[in-house]
């Protein structure tokens, strides 16, 4: 049977001879596309507020700074516009004094959270003082890995590790946590850990999901539309993942080892009843100024072992 006759897809344009035998050209030469014309600053910020962005100025010389073309910048405010989180658009997130990469569809590192490193960093602090070696972190629900980054910058000398279930979160991770000297792996909470970490971390952070399956449908769309629900959502109450932590902390903390996690205000009390149930000494601290909210729990020292009296010489 004869093949068909070649039909020109309606996506490739045939291109006719460009030049006539006396060597003319019969076409107008090919213009590039038009550069799209800069927005001005006043446009940005009426455009970012008319979308509804209450923070319409600082964005809108964020995204200027960031953007390396008047192209670029459009394409910037026009996915701002679109509901896209801040730092999604700008491909990074200010936390604890660094620039830490997020990438689109990870959980976007919030600023209350940085109570949590201060504390975490402080306990860090004391351990190393008080062992002389390199303080032992694990940054659980890692997300982009803020949190770890955060603490390898602020303690001298640390072995750092951080886990996530989400892929896209664990190569994100990856850019920020091996920049600072870590190891990232993907998997659920401490399935992810190497076997040898059991009984060795001295300071055990766990940024969990905490907000009840409810309330999930509240949160401002930057949140609930673009960030994973599994870094939202923490159960009926939102406590089930917190639960699972401090069920298996105290198999993973050194003695005298410290497990921090965020939580809210109203979740305090359910729990730190899970802290004192798994064996861990909790304790609430908070922050005003940053809404924050965090319940550390302290696993038992060892137990040393009990020396016989020394026998009383023979007069």
């Amino acid at each position: 049977m004869p093949s068909p006759p070649h039909t020109p897809s309606p996506h490739v344009r045939s291109e006719p001879p460009r030049h006539r035998p006396d060597g003319t050209s019969p076409l107008p030469p090919r213009l590039s596309p038009r550069p799209c014309p800069p927005l001005s600053r006043a446009t940005v910020i009426a455009t970012l507020r008319a979308a509804g962005c209450v923070f319409a100025e600082d964005e809108a010389d964020l995204l200027i700074a960031t953007a390396h073309t008047a192209d670029a910048l459009a394409a910037m405010v026009e996915r701002r516009v679109r509901g896209l989180p801040l730092e999604h658009v700008v491909g990074w997130a200010e936390f604890h004094g660094l620039r830490v990469t997020v990438d689109p569809g990870v959980f976007v590192p919030r600023r209350r959270t940085e109570f949590l490193v201060g504390q975490a960093i402080g306990l860090g602090r004391r351990t190393a003082a008080r062992t002389g070696r390199p303080t032992v972190v694990v940054d659980l629900c890692c997300g982009s890995g803020a949190v770890g980054a955060a603490l390898a910058a602020a303690l001298d000398r640390v072995e750092l590790y951080a886990t996530d279930i989400e892929p896209a979160a664990v190569r994100c991770a990856r850019r920020n946590v091996t920049a600072a000297g870590g190891e990232v792996y993907e998997g659920d909470l401490f399935e992810a850990l190497p076997a040898g970490l059991r009984g060795r971390i001295d300071v055990l952070v766990a940024n969990v999901p905490y907000v009840p399956t409810q309330e999930v449908g509240l949160l401002p769309p930057e949140a609930r539309e673009h960030e994973p629900r599994v870094a939202l959502d923490g159960g009926a109450d939102g406590l089930d993942v917190l639960r699972r932590v401090t069920a298996a902390a105290p198999q993973w903390l050194a003695p005298g080892g410290h497990l921090l996690v965020e939580t809210s205000e109203r979740q305090a009390s359910p729990a730190v009843e899970s802290f004192t149930h798994n064996g861990l000494l909790p304790r609430v601290t908070a922050s005003d100024e940053l809404y924050a909210t965090v319940i550390i729990g302290t696993a038992p020292p060892a137990h040393r072992t009990r020396q016989p009296p020394a026998p009383h010489p023979t007069p």
